[in-house]
């Protein structure tokens, strides 16, 4: 139905759509070119180039933003202000215990001391690891975890050796009073 009212339309206003004759042996010269095979045309393709170019480009400026913010070091403060709060209190408490267990080293106590300042290095090496991995992780919770439980063994470990140095010194000073 619809064909037929559209057929009928042109039919009515044939006589206005018509306004120039075709010339002379176009059908047959349209006919002919329809029949050619197909010429393939070599076309200068420059923009081709250009857009691997950029692709490249595109993918070594991201690559480099993403290897700088890789490399950029990140630690419990980079995370929130109570984790800098946190890596802040940690810091000062291990600091102080590291300045009191310096100052009562004494001869007695050297070895003791130099053991808790290489296990102390060792849970820094860990700590370094740890910074690592938060920065490829994304800030995973186990990875925070593990950071502050890294520094409360540093503390813990500081108190332990700290304790048994005051035992020491005080068992010494305890013996030479008793000789005296």
């Amino acid at each position: 139905m619809k064909e037929d009212y559209i057929a009928s339309l042109f039919e009515e206003h044939r006589a206005h759509l018509d306004v120039h004759e075709t010339p002379q042996g176009h059908q047959a010269r349209f006919m002919g070119r329809l029949q050619e095979t197909p010429v393939t045309r070599q076309r200068t393709a420059w923009w081709k180039p250009l857009t691997v170019a950029a692709s490249v480009i595109l993918v070594l400026s991201l690559g480099m933003f993403s290897w700088k913010g890789q490399s950029a070091e990140s630690d419990l403060a980079s995370i929130s202000p109570e984790m800098a709060q946190t890596q802040s209190f940690f810091t000062t408490a291990i600091n102080d215990e590291l300045s009191k267990l310096k100052s009562l080293e004494s001869q007695d106590t050297k070895q003791l001391v130099e053991d808790a300042l290489q296990q102390l290095t060792i849970l820094e090496t860990e700590y370094q690891s740890l910074k690592e991995d938060l920065v490829v992780s994304g800030s995973d919770k186990r990875v925070i975890a593990a950071m502050v439980s890294n520094l409360q063994n540093r503390i813990s470990l500081l108190e332990h050796v700290l304790s048994k140095v005051e035992e020491i010194n005080n068992l010494k000073a305890t013996q030479n009073e008793l000789i005296l």
